[in-house]
């Protein structure tokens, strides 16, 4: 198949009952209540979403009510060969800082370095007006399974007795609390993150971004929209194309096109090997056309560029591929260009304890910009952020 030129997705007419109904009920099983711990620390004072009255659909659309706290973040080296070869356009811009993956373990640039703005995390809350968005991004859910949702080796498992204070838990149930854990400690782990091209509304591009769930790795992501005058003309400078996804391994030297092929290799490198790549992303066409269904109802959003300031640092996102919340986003960082450092936070990630640890509560997606000390919960404070912050006027 050729993956070169992808702007939307491509579109069926109809799909089985079968295809739709399978994953939705893999997909409630995932759902689970989860007392959310308030955090120890001073809050900035918050405006509470609003909440519906449709308790079972937020159940639905909410598959872990998660968020995530960047840990520290380090400069790299801030003359990289690969990344000299800016055209015109892009020289107008300035140029994002790579962050290492590993930085996170200096504890000196911890959560009180930010300031945390907006709302308090809502559990199972849709803030008012945006139901039809998160109802419209939730089609990979259905359509995807749970892929994009879960670590390698994802399994629960039921601990007798209260759930330990500072403990991240799926749920608590008749003193019992419910255990995640994933096989993705066992993996080598990158020193520095992955680097991926990609855009929101691209089938093949999606299926990379669920593979980097299954195995929990942290991805520096420099989204290319239609459009987008500053990584689109990076990726045909440095690779002779205007394909995606791309990516490049600053660990190895190792770059590549074609997103079966990184799949392999992301799995060959910091997997359990290619052989063991899921059957959700081997099914070829089949795979390409539930992700293009999933995408379908957002109408190519996070596909085409809108003006938009560049920070000087990316800006960190804990967030999974499989969440409604997460995928809103996504969605307006792509659309201004915006470089992001994801910090992947499936079901069974280490991550998830690591933001219980730092801030006292998991929901996703939360954000925290270097560029302005701001951390900030809830999708839709967030976007409206993103767009004060770094959109241009038309």
């Amino acid at each position: 198949h050729s993956e070169s030129r992808i702007d939307t997705p491509s579109r069926a007419s109809a799909m089985s009952a079968s295809l739709v109904s399978r994953p939705a009920v893999l997909g409630r099983r995932l759902v689970a209540a989860k007392a959310s711990a308030r955090p120890a620390r001073r809050r900035a004072v918050a405006t509470s979403a609003a909440a519906s009255d449709d308790a079972p659909l937020r159940r639905a659309l909410r598959t872990v009510d998660t968020g995530a706290l960047m840990k520290g973040t380090e400069a790299l080296e801030a003359t990289r060969q690969t990344a000299t070869k800016e055209t015109p356009a892009a020289a107008t811009k300035a140029e994002p800082v790579v962050v290492s993956a590993t930085a996170g373990s200096a504890s000196e640039d911890a959560a009180d370095a930010f300031t945390l703005r907006g709302p308090e995390p809502q559990k199972f809350g849709v803030a008012d007006g945006e139901l039809a968005n998160v109802l419209t991004a939730s089609g990979s859910f259905v359509t995807r399974a749970v892929s994009g949702a879960l670590c390698e080796g994802w399994t629960p498992s039921i601990v007798e007795g209260e759930c330990p204070k500072g403990t991240y838990t799926l749920g608590e149930i008749g003193g019992r609390y419910i255990k995640e854990t994933s096989d993705t400690h066992k993996f080598p782990r990158p020193a520095m993150p992955i680097e991926l091209y990609e855009f929101e509304g691209c089938p093949f591009c999606k299926k990379v971004r669920e593979a980097v769930i299954w195995l929990d790795l942290d991805v520096l992501f420099f989204p290319c929209p239609q459009g987008g005058p500053t990584f689109r003309e990076r990726v045909k400078a440095e690779g002779g194309k205007s394909m995606f996804p791309y990516m490049k391994d600053p660990n190895t030297g190792v770059a590549m096109y074609e997103s079966d092929d990184i799949i392999d290799y992301l799995y060959d490198t910091y997997g359990p090997g290619k052989e063991k790549v899921s059957t959700l992303l081997r099914a070829g066409a089949f795979t390409v056309l539930t992700a293009g269904f999933g995408l379908a109802p957002r109408m190519g959003a996070g596909s085409r560029y809108r003006a938009a300031r560049m920070p000087e640092k990316p800006i960190t996102v804990y967030s999974y591929e499989a969440s409604p919340f997460c995928k809103l986003v996504r969605e307006k960082l792509v659309e201004l260009e915006i470089p992001h450092l994801m910090k992947s936070c499936g079901r069974g990630s280490m991550k998830r304890q690591e933001l219980v640890d730092r801030r006292g509560v998991f929901q996703a997606p939360y954000i925290e910009d270097p560029n302005t000390g701001t951390a900030m919960f809830e999708s839709s404070a967030i976007v409206k952020y993103l767009e004060e912050t770094y959109a241009e006027a038309a």
